[in-house]
């Protein structure tokens, strides 16, 4: 059984209002916020991605490589 606080006031217990069948069809198929919390969520991954990148990117043997190919890429032959 789920309990919960009581509040702040004096006015006792809180009274959920019943959950029916139409309702909760209501509040399970509302999709307001959907995209918020997409973009959220692909915004989290894209910082993910590049926190690992950086991680990547600042290991000695991936400098050596791309200051290789930029070497390379610049001399003239």
């Amino acid at each position: 059984m789920i309990r919960f606080p009581r509040p702040v006031s004096n006015r006792g217990p809180v009274d959920l209002p019943p959950v029916t069948r139409a309702r909760a069809s209501a509040l399970f198929l509302d999709e307001r916020g959907a995209a918020t919390a997409e973009y959220a969520i692909a915004t989290m991954a894209a910082v993910a991605f590049a926190g690992l990148l950086v991680m990547i990117m600042r290991s000695d043997e991936v400098r050596e490589i791309l200051t290789d190919l930029v070497r390379r890429a610049l001399t003239v032959q």
